[in-house]
């Protein structure tokens, strides 16, 4: 895949996860929004890189994730 599809992808996907944030701290506290937030950009991450970069998806990270 091309850089630049890479940068859109993440360019699109900042815009919209920072939109989210903003908009759940009109009813959750900044600190609990934050922390999901953070949580499932983690979770998001991991997945990726199992799914598309075929890291292994061992136990202990399965576990910890």
């Amino acid at each position: 895949m091309e850089w630049w599809a890479w940068m859109g992808g993440f360019l699109v996907f900042t815009v919209t996860s920072m939109g989210l944030l903003a908009r759940a701290t009109h009813t959750l506290p900044l600190g609990t929004a934050y922390l999901v937030w953070t949580g499932s950009g983690a979770v998001g991450t991991v997945l990726v890189g199992i799914f598309i970069f075929g890291e292994p998806a061992t136990f202990l990270r399965m576990f910890f994730m």
